[in-house]
């Protein structure tokens, strides 16, 4: 038997995703940017891993393409958001290098 996949439903819950994460995202203060970072960071590790067995696995094309989107996806999400958290670390750093018209 041959099952055929609802796209429709899929899309929807896609959108409904993006809506609400981003409804979320909005919320989030300041503060907790780093901490939350590091959070996606985990989870889009996971994500790799699914994706990698989803892409490598014995699967219909379509599924093993949209495998390989979602491991762009989590790869460049991870490797971002590395980047940024490095970032936003390195402006909160303090110059312990005394100035050069400081005499002590």
């Amino acid at each position: 038997m041959s099952e055929s996949i609802d796209y429709w439903s899929l899309l929807y819950v896609f959108v409904l995703a993006a809506f609400i994460g981003l409804g979320v995202i909005r919320r989030v203060s300041r503060l907790l940017h780093t901490p939350l970072m590091s959070i996606t960071n985990a989870i889009s590790g996971i994500a790799v891993i699914g994706s990698i067995i989803v892409t490598g696995g014995d699967y219909p094309t379509e599924i093993r393409i949209m495998g390989a989107i979602a491991l762009f996806a989590s790869m460049t999400n991870i490797v971002s958001g590395f980047l940024i958290t490095d970032r936003m670390l390195k402006m909160f750093k303090a110059d312990r290098r005394p100035k050069p018209d400081q005499r002590s």
